[in-house]
């Protein structure tokens, strides 16, 4: 009898081991999506946009008296674009946090809580880690939701998305962390969490949730190729990084950080064995700039940082984050290998943010110059560094990306939205102007056949041919 009750125990104990294992599968999100609703925000911006418009389907030669008059009508204009994101309160007073480029050279910032929308200002912005702190105009309270320890998210954990994609706000995706660490070279300081949840356009700068309630992660990039939508690769900022950058925001408008003055490469196993060193690690030195912290301790390229304030440098991308979470002023000990010996060097770390090369970054964020073709009723720009790799793109790709078709337009049901025109009458198009001159001159010379190359939205090159009005 004693045995079958020690049996009984047993499975007994199994028994109550798998309710408990799945307990731990939620049944449903339908709670902690209630209580985390409120804390989530619709981001709308507006930002002017200068146009340069083709008046004409001629041009008047240099020295023509009409020359100046043509001039005239194309100056620039402006007119108001707007985008959309996500972003979650973390205070009662509506602090809220987003991605940078969701509200980069925004006019206006609108946001909605609920169904009320508030004005906004940005108190503080990173394009390097891609955040963004804005304060809600109002007096009003709202319902803050806190960070987590994303340090302790481990892959397979479940998680929760909410955001305001393609203009749906409240919307509720989950999923799991399917991976960590992730370098996608989209930031300087790539060290994502990536998440198979639905994130699409307008999920940037919305919160990644754990079943506690807390952020983990600030979700900011996908992958899609040729921008289909979400295919369940998604990625975000992890918690613990991004809150030593919202601190600095908030208390000071603007980040601190280290800045050393080089740039890097990974080792690779050849470097490693070219070099006489034991196994690929650290960062090698590929350029000082001049002036900088690195250069005035005599860091020269060709060297290969091995350890950095006393923190073993492993890989590459582990220097730009030891050094950017470094004091800015602190007298600080490198370890380098160079000509086959290990030696030290002793530098004072100085700010990012007062280097030229930060200056440059935030000078790249101008606003996007388009232009109106209207001999064929379209509105274009040129194709970017960001298109190409957000498409994965051939680097030397060059092209114009149609933003706008009239439904006067030739084009009209022929070309999409995101189509790139690359070639016009075979002949390359590198830019706006140069559609806009291959248009007039085929326009001049009373041919109204137009044969285009382009690469449409799954990258796949074709030709089409247009008959012109």
């Amino acid at each position: 009898m004693k045995f079958f009750r020690k049996i009984f125990l047993v499975l007994l104990i199994l028994q109550i081991g798998f309710i408990t294992n799945a307990n731990s599968v939620p049944a449903s999100f339908a709670d902690l999506a209630e209580k985390l609703m409120p804390s989530v925000v619709n981001i709308s911006t507006t930002q002017t946009v200068r146009t340069s418009s083709n008046q004409f389907p001629f041009q008047f030669p240099p020295g023509s008296p009409f020359e100046e008059m043509f001039k005239d009508f194309q100056r620039p204009t402006e007119r108001k674009a707007s985008s959309l994101g996500s972003g979650f309160i973390i205070n009662e007073n509506g602090t809220v946090i987003t991605n940078n480029h969701v509200i980069a050279n925004a006019d206006d910032i609108l946001i909605k809580v609920n169904s009320k929308e508030y004005k906004a200002k940005v108190i503080g912005s990173d394009p390097y880690m891609d955040i963004a702190v804005l304060k809600m105009e109002t007096k009003d309270k709202f319902t803050p939701v806190s960070f987590g320890d994303s340090d302790k998210a481990r892959v397979g954990d479940w998680v929760v998305a909410i955001g305001n994609p393609f203009g749906l706000g409240g919307t509720v995706t989950s999923g799991i962390i399917s991976a960590r660490n992730r370098d996608i070279n989209l930031t300087r300081y790539d060290d994502f969490i990536q998440t198979d949840a639905s994130i699409n356009q307008g999920n940037s700068g919305g919160p990644l949730f754990n079943l506690k309630g807390e952020v983990v992660g600030i979700n900011t990039a996908i992958i899609a190729p040729g921008q289909s939508g979400s295919i369940g690769i998604g990625f975000a900022i992890p918690a613990n990084a991004a809150s030593n950058v919202i601190d600095q925001l908030i208390d000071f408008g603007e980040t601190r950080r280290g800045w050393l003055g080089v740039r890097i490469q990974e080792v690779t196993k050849e470097i490693a064995e070219a070099m006489k060193l034991k196994k690929p690690e650290g960062a090698l030195v590929a350029s000082v700039g001049e002036k900088s912290p690195a250069d005035k301790a005599g860091v020269k390229a060709g060297d290969i940082i091995l350890e950095f304030d006393g923190k073993k440098i492993d890989v590459m991308r582990t220097l730009p984050k030891v050094v950017a979470n470094t004091k800015v002023g602190k007298s600080v000990q490198v370890k380098i290998w160079r000509n086959k010996k290990l030696i030290t060097k002793r530098l004072i770390l100085g700010r990012l943010e007062s280097s030229q090369e930060f200056k440059a970054k935030k000078s790249k964020t101008k606003q996007t110059q388009e232009t109106e073709i209207k001999s064929l009723k379209i509105l274009v720009r040129d194709l970017n560094e960001d298109d190409i790799s957000s498409r994965n793109l051939n680097k030397s790709t060059k092209g114009v990306v149609i933003l706008e078709i009239s439904n006067k337009s030739p084009l009209k049901g022929l070309l999409n939205v995101n189509d790139i025109i690359i070639e016009v009458q075979k002949s390359p198009i590198s830019k706006s102007e140069d559609l806009i001159n291959a248009v007039q001159r085929l326009i001049k010379s009373g041919d109204k056949n137009l044969l285009l190359s382009i690469i449409n939205k799954d990258n796949q090159r074709r030709y089409l041919g247009v008959k012109l009005n």
